[in-house]
């Protein structure tokens, strides 16, 4: 009798993609650990659960490797071989990384979540949306105060439209191969970046190591992304 645990069907919320336009805007008004997540996510293109997966180990200055997704308390190998293919890491992000490396201080150990929460599990990226990222999108474009602070001050609520809304974390990983695509990066490099298969594709593409190629469609993007520099500040603390 099969008792393994079955995979949990990743929802995506829908097929918006973000732009970098859209990026840099959420960047420049993330609070940490928000930005470091949010800028993983947009220069990686990663799934929603290898995000929350992602432990130290996994991670060598130069390249992500994905080896687990976690899926509510469900760990999980990764969905396909190509899943595995290592990710290039841009300067920009290497550096990110390693200053939340440093906020993280001893909790930065090799079998503990890169993201985590206070109890030293994978961050809930839920919640995160729900108390940090959301509101940061969302204040009043008079008094920046969020909606449900809101008092009668002379004005009703109106929320700041420069401001991009949220479309959920599989919007980075279209994002990425659509901003790639409109970078001229070829479609096969984009998708060894993204490690998704194809069914026009055998497995003679399957990509062992990061190529040239793709590290230089990543630098390419991450030059036109402008991106801040790494946040000095520790934030708000952990979000379970």
């Amino acid at each position: 009798m099969d008792v393994s645990i079955p995979r949990a069907p990743e929802a995506e919320e829908d097929t918006y993609a973000y732009s970098l336009s859209e990026i840099k805007a959420m960047l420049a008004v993330m609070p940490e650990p928000a930005w470091t997540v949010v800028l993983t996510d947009a220069l990686t293109g990663l799934r929603k659960s290898e995000l929350r997966g992602l432990t130290w180990e996994n991670f060598d200055g130069k390249e992500l490797f994905v080896t687990r997704s976690v899926w509510n308390n469900t760990v999980n190998e990764p969905k396909t071989r190509r899943s595995r293919s290592p990710i290039p890491v841009v300067k920009q992000l290497a550096d990110a990384l390693e200053a939340h490396r440093l906020r993280a201080g001893i909790l930065a150990q090799p079998g503990l979540p890169i993201f985590q929460a206070g109890n030293g599990q994978p961050l809930n990226l839920d919640n995160l949306v729900r108390r940090v990222i959301v509101p940061a999108l969302s204040p009043c474009a008079i008094c920046r105060k969020q909606e449900d602070e809101h008092k009668p001050e002379g004005h009703n609520f109106q929320r700041d439209k420069s401001l991009p809304e949220w479309h959920g974390w599989h919007a980075f990983r279209r994002g990425l191969a659509t901003n790639l695509h409109t970078l001229g990066v070829d479609d096969k490099t984009i998708q060894a970046i993204l490690r998704h298969s194809n069914v026009g594709l055998t497995m003679n593409v399957y990509v062992k190591s990061v190529s040239e190629s793709q590290v230089n469609a990543m630098d390419s993007l991450s030059e036109k992304l402008g991106m801040c520099n790494v946040r000095a500040t520790s934030g708000d603390g952990p979000v379970n």
